[in-house]
């Protein structure tokens, strides 16, 4: 894995962001309103995507409070760059609050799966990886043939800002910068059918979107070393 310089401030600024924005909040307080949170985005997409107990599910760049803490009923994987740091640096993360979890401390791009997962959420971290075609790549991989993949993204609005953003670092926090139409070209590129869309939250230079899709059965990324 290449790690740009962009993409090592953005982790830099990653954790700072979550230091900052956690500082002072009530630790149960706070993972209340998360999984409240959670809850909604997964009653918003229940009908196409329900997680059922015992299904394989990979938390794909987890931060110290993503959708594995609605999970419970799963056996889950989770994967970001930043666990040990969440772990040492922020009060509101404890793996051994999290039995049915696995943490891995890693990019995305050097985790190996030795399975494939019935669902993979990938919440808003897409944007944050070093290499963002490997990662589709990878992803599509290891969803299972049948499988959802619902990924959260911040698509721009403009293309005037989207190419003056890719030149000049105006959003430090994402090294990648792309519409909704790009973004679901990453999927259905990849043997992905959409099954839902959704905008979660509309500003002036991004929208932010939660997409879900299905890896169509036939398609040839099938193995996880293909």
């Amino acid at each position: 894995m290449k790690k740009t310089i962009k993409w090592s401030l953005a982790q830099k600024a990653e954790l700072k962001w979550w230091e900052n924005y956690l500082k002072g909040k009530d630790v149960d307080g706070y993972h209340v309103w998360k999984r409240a949170y959670w809850q909604k985005l997964l009653d918003l997409i229940a009908r196409v995507c329900p997680p059922q107990p015992g299904m394989d599910v990979l938390d794909a760049g987890c931060g110290p409070a993503g959708i594995f803490m609605n999970l419970a009923q799963c056996n889950v994987d989770a994967v970001d760059p930043l666990v040990d740091e969440y772990e040492k640096n922020l009060p509101h993360f404890k793996r051994s609050n999290y039995p049915y979890t696995t943490f891995y401390s890693l990019p995305l791009e050097q985790y190996v799966a030795n399975k494939q997962y019935d669902i993979i959420y990938c919440m808003n971290a897409i944007n944050h990886v070093a290499d963002i075609n490997f990662s589709y790549d990878l992803l599509a991989k290891m969803v299972k043939p049948g499988g959802k993949l619902v990924v959260t993204i911040d698509a721009h609005n403009h293309g005037f800002f989207k190419h003056l953003f890719r030149t000049v670092p105006g959003d430090i926090l994402h090294p990648h910068q792309y519409d909704l139409k790009e973004y679901e070209g990453f999927l259905t590129d990849r043997g992905f059918k959409m099954l839902k869309t959704d905008r979660l939250k509309q500003e002036f230079f991004f929208d932010h979107y939660m997409q879900v899709s299905e890896k169509e059965k036939e398609h040839g990324l099938n193995g996880l070393n293909g």
